[in-house]
């Protein structure tokens, strides 16, 4: 149903997924441990998110009749210079997972695989969200300086973009 490319692909993307949670569970534990609770809440929101990404591409795979294969996930950076380190990390990881699911795409293009595609057109409206607020959350934080409270009344104030549908 779908080309093998393609489902080499998205396995090798299941294993980035997870490692993204990873990270932002490890970038969450950083801000608790530096008293910015609504950063810790977003981040732990955020590692929720990539896990069902992960798991929906699980789910494909086995509705395609494709093995799962999950790949060793590397250990995520858990030690950060500044709150700014923390944003850039997660604007410069969302931008990479943006060029991985492109790059399944466009090998499920070449193949004429269609049913891919079709899968990977929510993930790519997705990136658009994930990368922006990422963007405008590092934005914000270079704009506060050292004062982190307007950072994270930003944060209480807009929620996640995942609690915006509920």
């Amino acid at each position: 149903m779908i080309h093998d490319k393609a489902a080499e692909l998205i396995n090798q993307q299941v294993g980035h997924e997870f490692a993204a949670s990873y990270q932002y569970i490890a970038v969450s534990t950083w801000c608790d441990a530096e008293a910015l609770p609504e950063m810790a809440k977003y981040f732990a929101k955020q590692a929720d998110e990539e896990r069902m990404h992960a798991l929906k591409m699980v789910q494909f795979l086995n509705d395609t009749d494709r093995a799962v294969d999950f790949p060793a996930l590397p250990k995520p950076q858990s030690k950060f210079e500044s709150v700014e380190q923390v944003f850039q990390l997660s604007y410069d990881q969302e931008v990479m997972v943006t060029d991985q699911i492109k790059a399944i795409y466009d090998a499920a293009a070449e193949h004429n695989d269609r049913v891919t595609q079709n899968f990977l057109q929510w993930f790519l409206e997705e990136q658009v969200e994930e990368v922006a607020s990422m963007d405008t959350l590092l934005k914000i934080t270079r704009r506060a300086g050292s004062d982190l409270f307007r950072v994270e009344d930003y944060i209480a104030r807009q929620g996640h973009p995942e609690e915006a549908g509920d």
